[in-house]
């Protein structure tokens, strides 16, 4: 900083709508995710059978901002701010087989054995725990 330019200070205008449109480029780029080809798998023709994969689709999303001004003790110097951030992510994972064939349509669902083990841990965790603390209860 040279000596001109001691205890000046430049103010940044906030722009609304430049915020907006990073926040509408970034909506768009993660709903574009939730799309039918996202969902719906490519059809696989199997003889007369027609088999269409399916997926479920998770999109979380959370944007924040702020603004803020002040001077500093005794005026010695006038300050601002802004800022942003934000955050998401997408989740997606197989759920069905859906199955078109000369006998009609059937929906077969995907077995996630990840999910049904965290739950079974959980429910284990939950249950050992409860147990615990229902002995110390009965020794006191």
């Amino acid at each position: 900083m040279t000596e001109e330019n001691a205890g000046k200070t430049e103010k940044v205008d906030y722009i609304p709508g430049k915020s907006m449109d990073l926040i509408d480029e970034t909506l768009d780029t993660f709903l574009k995710t939730a799309n039918v080809s996202a969902v719906f798998g490519m059809p696989v023709e199997h003889g007369d059978t027609l088999i269409i994969p399916t997926a479920e689709v998770v999109v979380g999303l959370g944007f924040g901002a702020g603004e803020g001004g002040g001077s500093g003790p005794e005026g010695t110097g006038n300050g601002s701010g802004s800022g942003g951030g934000g955050g998401g992510r997408t989740f997606s994972r197989p759920v069905s087989v859906i199955v078109a064939g000369p006998d009609g349509v059937e929906v077969k669902h995907v077995l996630d054995v990840t999910k049904i083990a965290l739950a079974a841990l959980t429910a284990w965790g939950f249950m050992a725990t409860m147990g615990m603390r229902m002995m110390r209860r009965k020794r006191a």
